[in-house]
């Protein structure tokens, strides 16, 4: 078709809202502000950090890091009508010509309370090298790794 889509989230952390700061409704509209299409050719990786203010006036920090994805393209259709020669079959699948590979954007989003922007970046740089690399790391963890900090006591262990 047109190549326009919707949005769909495919995977979340946490899996359910936490009451003090619930899931923003709509994010996916909000990765892709001039919608979602299929492109031609693979496009660079982008990042963006947009400020989303809730009905209490909370500042929530949106981090979003776009990357491009090969997809399957749709083969054209060439129907013939009973009686109709090949070289008319020929002609409509020549004229229907269409790229060989299509790319999809995909986003990683990272929805904090907190303005730091750089290390928004380099945690959702590191999601995306480790899922494109094809590593062996469950995301969950590396979610959590990313998330847990351990603060040792002054003057004693941690």
């Amino acid at each position: 078709g047109s190549g326009d889509g919707q949005g769909q989230i495919l995977q979340r952390f946490p899996e359910k809202d936490w009451e003090d700061n619930p899931f923003p409704q709509g994010i996916e509209l909000f990765c892709q502000p001039s919608g979602w299409q299929l492109f031609p050719e693979r496009n660079p990786p982008t990042f963006f950090v947009a400020v989303l203010t809730d009905i209490n006036s909370e500042r929530h920090y949106c981090a979003c890091f776009t990357f491009w994805e090969a997809v399957e393209s749709p083969q054209p259709q060439s129907h013939t009508r009973n009686g109709e020669g090949e070289e008319e079959e020929e002609e409509a699948a020549s004229s229907l010509v269409q790229p060989a590979q299509l790319f999809a954007p995909k986003s990683l989003v990272l929805v904090s309370r907190l303005d730091h922007a750089e290390v928004f970046r380099n945690s959702l740089g590191l999601i995306y090298t480790i899922y494109v690399d094809g590593l062996s790391v469950s995301l969950e963890n590396v979610i959590g790794n990313l998330l847990t900090c351990t603060i040792p006591i002054t003057g004693g262990a941690q």
